[in-house]
């Protein structure tokens, strides 16, 4: 639901990030769960689109961009291996950064007992009118991701389209 009450015309688009589930080799554990999750929040939801690590991101992030998807959540490529290039491909397409949606991420999964969720070098902000949000390839990196976009993700896009602020907590 909107701020207003109304159902949602929000469009996302889930991105998966992985070579090996690209090639067939592993299942897509978290783009469904992202898709499941995205649309109990209200938005019309699309994918997972899977791509293969690299510039394949920057394609799809572009086409998304392109089609005017009001936000589109990638999956895997954050960490620190040579292949993890999900950031890279994510950045040059922001024009207006909001650090503040992948350190909450980053906060909450190190608050949920998981230390290597500060290992994660997602990026979050806005390319054109399209959100663009990096949360890692595990499940409970996709799960910890929602948790914190549920309370956020609908205000931040209405923001984007000009609507007034409100209070969230009381």
């Amino acid at each position: 639901m909107t701020e207003s009450g109304q159902p949602s015309t929000f469009r996302a688009r889930v991105v998966t990030v992985s070579t090996r589930t690209a090639a067939g080799v592993f299942d897509d554990r978290s783009g469904p769960i992202l898709v499941a999750g995205l649309g109990e929040l209200g938005l019309l939801v699309e994918g997972p689109v899977v791509v293969a690590d690299g510039e394949p991101v920057g394609v799809a992030l572009r086409e998304a961009i392109d089609e005017r998807i009001d936000v589109v959540v990638t999956t895997g490529g954050t960490g620190c291996t040579p292949t993890d290039r999900t950031p890279e491909q994510t950045q040059p397409l922001i024009d207006r950064p909001v650090p503040g949606i992948a350190e909450a991420i980053r906060a909450f999964g190190v608050a949920q007992g998981v230390p290597t969720a500060a290992l994660s070098r997602g990026v979050a902000g806005f390319a054109g009118q399209t959100l663009l949000i990096n949360l890692p390839g595990s499940a409970g990196g996709a799960r910890d991701g929602l948790n914190v976009l549920c309370g956020l993700l609908v205000h931040a896009l209405e923001q984007n389209l000009g609507s007034d602020h409100r209070r969230v907590n009381g």
